[in-house]
């Protein structure tokens, strides 16, 4: 049995269906993430777990226990908010402490868990100081801390880095990981940032309009994308309606242009039929490094420079697709209107079951 059984949840907002039979077993020490834009209801979700939010059916069952219907106070969870949420009159030490103090815990107890506590956010110089006088990146620390110090059975984070900027969001994510990993516990983290999700998880879950759309380590969800939605979400990625010339073979085509794929979906159409395939930009290469089993003409349209990739944009036929290939001297471009081969393996060809 599963830690966490979130079993056929849905929730409704007057005739507004926020999230819809959502299905999900997280277990004991996993780091799962809920990854999706802005009203997908990944948010919602989180809150029917922790007991904010009551779903209009299915069951929550948590270590064997049916908590689809306690109040939030005995769910045994631990909750981290987008906003800090510090008490601004207490100190560092008073906040991570709150909670223990309103269970009435003896005052020995506080101050040793708030001094480990302390010691697992690196902090243990700044028990005295009051929330102004922290960075954003600490009053986060703190935050998590105060949601530990509880030792919940269950650790929900919602969007809890977004308010950071981009150089202090990588490294305390980081943090964030390595301290659930320490203490192995189970967390849920809400995040639309896909890099986060990715970089995080154990596992992640796509959602789009109340609903799951694929779930799967970061591996599977970023190399192979079941539907459309998940594969233009998550990383960049080239997609083309394409024709079924030859299921058996795997060979698809589109403008005259003749792909093979070892994707199964292929194999299970007939000859005829119309696919969406997708190919991520980093599986092109030129010929000149290598040939594999697709390699198609090309025309260069454009070259943007991303750092340490290189975009090239070209046209395949008709259509226009990217690739990305990694920035080092050494690098021969193209010039924009050259005439080029490039390659990918069948591999790289997937198709969208949308």
């Amino acid at each position: 049995m599963a830690f966490l059984e979130i079993n056929n949840v849905s929730k409704k907002f007057g005739t507004t269906e926020a999230v819809s039979d959502f299905n999900l077993h997280v277990e004991k020490g996993e780091l799962v993430s809920f990854l999706g834009p802005s009203g997908c209801g990944k948010t919602t979700t989180l809150r029917m777990v922790a007991g904010f939010e009551v779903p209009t059916g299915g069951r929550i069952v948590m270590d064997g226990r049916d908590i689809t219907d306690l109040p939030p106070n005995q769910r045994d969870v631990g909750m981290v908010f987008q906003s800090y949420a510090l008490f601004p009159n207490m100190t560092v030490a008073g906040n991570i402490g709150f909670g223990l103090k309103v269970m009435k815990k003896p005052a020995e107890e506080i101050n040793q868990r708030v001094s480990e506590m302390l010691e697992l956010i690196n902090m243990p110089k700044y028990a005295e100081r009051f929330p102004y006088q922290l960075s954003g990146g600490q009053q986060q620390r703190v935050a998590l801390a105060r949601a530990l110090a509880l030792r919940p059975e269950m650790l929900l984070l919602d969007e809890p880095l977004s308010a950071l900027d981009a150089k202090i969001r990588v490294s305390l994510r980081a943090e964030i990981r390595s301290i659930q990993q320490k203490l192995g516990i189970t967390a849920i983290y809400v995040t639309h940032d896909q890099e986060e999700a990715l970089s995080l998880s154990d596992r992640v879950v796509v959602m789009n309009t109340g609903r799951m759309e694929q779930v799967g380590t970061p591996f599977e969800i970023y190399n192979f994308p079941t539907t459309s939605f998940v594969a233009n979400f998550v990383g960049t990625l080239n997609t083309a309606e394409v024709e079924v010339t030859d299921p058996a073979g795997g060979l698809v085509g589109m403008d005259g242009v003749q792909f093979v794929s070892s994707d199964e979906h292929v194999k299970s159409r007939r000859k005829g039929d119309k696919v969406r395939i997708s190919i991520r930009p980093e599986r092109f290469s030129f010929v000149t490094e290598g040939e594999k089993e697709n390699v198609v003409d090309c025309r260069i349209e454009n070259i943007t420079f991303l750092g340490s990739v290189v975009r090239i944009q070209m046209t395949i036929g008709n259509q226009k697709f990217n690739m990305d290939t990694f920035n080092r001297p050494s690098l021969a471009l193209p010039e924009i209107g050259d005439q080029r081969q490039v390659t990918c393996s069948s591999k790289a060809v997937l198709v969208l079951k949308d």
